[in-house]
Parts: C-alpha cells; structure tokens; sequence
C-alpha cells in the first residue's frame, strides 16, 4: 500500500495584511501561522506514524519552507525534491491581486466556475489537462518506487486537479469541495488496483 500525502503550504498572510492571488509569480514566504500550520502538519503525520519516506514540492518559497518545517515537526530524514509543475499556476492578469479586484475583472460566474468546477477563468495561464497528466505521471513514478509514504506539497490551483488519481475527477468534483485550504491535506491510498481519497482538506 502507497500512501500520498498532498499538502497545501501555510499561510502567507497575517492578520493585518491584505490578502492577494498569489501565484507563480509571487514568491512569498511562510507568516509566522503559516509556519505554525507546517509544523501542525509535520506533528500530525508523526502521530500517524505517515512520517514522509519521499517529499516533493514546488520551487516556491512557500512550499519549500512548509515542506521542511513539517519534515523537521515529524522527524524525517529526508530532503525535498524540487518538482516544477507542483508550482502555482499563474494568474496572468489577476497575480498579486486582491480579490475584489479580480471579481471586478472576470466576474463572480468565473470564480464560482474556477472553484466548483475547475474551469480556468479567461487570462488565467493554466492547463488543467497537463496539470492532470503530472499528476498522473507522479503516481505511476510513485506506484514503481519502492517507497510507501510520500508527501507532496504545492499550492492550491494545483492540487485541486490531484483527484485526477481517482480515475473519476467529475464524480469528485461533484461530492468535494476541489479546495484545500492552508495548511490543509488530502490522503490518497493506491493499493497496487485503484487510487482512493481517504481524505480531504484535514487541516491538522
């Protein structure tokens, strides 16, 4: 049995900051929250003895530093692997926007359709297909390796297509909400037949 563990890195913003669409582009580090959610998350896999034999994430500071700050809570000696396509996709025009802005660009029917059914709003540069096919290609690296726990941290825009792995992402879709907020995780189990979430959006 595989266990992958898909985690969103922590918060990049405090109590009195305003709040932007950080994507690709925008490489914030960890607020002291977030750095507290990392450690959460590291402390939580230790309890369920899923402390991290592989880890992956995005270039990102974000990421990096969520992953490492988890990996020093749980104990694991292992060092994160960079993978590019776990970075955040790019907001084009909306990047390091507020989000009143963005709404007043592509409209609430866009953002509704972004967040419900993953359908990226126009300006938006971001494949889902591709997304898709990453995802993929990892879990099948994932199944040949002879490595059983593996946490993955990226952002949201990317890891809401991660239920890709169950074979069924528009049942998926339909019965979850595709968001995975800060400091939040999906567990995904492959028993060598099918690819199941056990769960989703668990912020420890």
């Amino acid at each position: 049995m595989k266990t992958l563990i898909i985690a969103r890195h922590g918060n990049t913003f405090g109590p009195g900051d305003t709040p932007t669409r950080v994507g690709a582009r925008t490489d914030l580090p960890l607020v002291e929250k977030g750095r507290e959610q990392a450690r959460a998350l590291g402390l939580y896999l230790k309890a369920q003895t899923l402390v991290p034999e592989t880890v992956y994430a995005s270039p990102l500071l974000r990421t990096q530093e969520t992953a490492q700050l988890a990996l020093e809570a749980c104990g694991a000696k292992v060092s994160v692997q960079t993978l590019e396509f776990l970075r955040e996709i790019d907001y084009g025009p909306d990047e390091n926007q507020t989000e009143e802005a963005v709404v007043a660009r592509i409209g609430l029917e866009a953002i509704r359709r972004w967040n419900e059914e993953a359908v990226v709003p126009s300006g938006w540069l971001a494949n889902p297909e591709n997304i898709k096919d990453c995802w993929l290609s990892l879990a099948q690296d994932i199944e040949k390796n002879d490595k059983n726990i593996i946490l993955v941290v990226t952002s949201n825009g990317i890891a809401r297509f991660a239920p890709v792995l169950t074979g069924d992402f528009e049942s998926f879709r339909r019965n979850h909400s595709l968001k995975l907020r800060t400091g939040a995780m999906g567990i995904f189990l492959f028993d060598g037949q099918s690819r199941k979430v056990s769960a989703w959006d668990v912020r420890p």
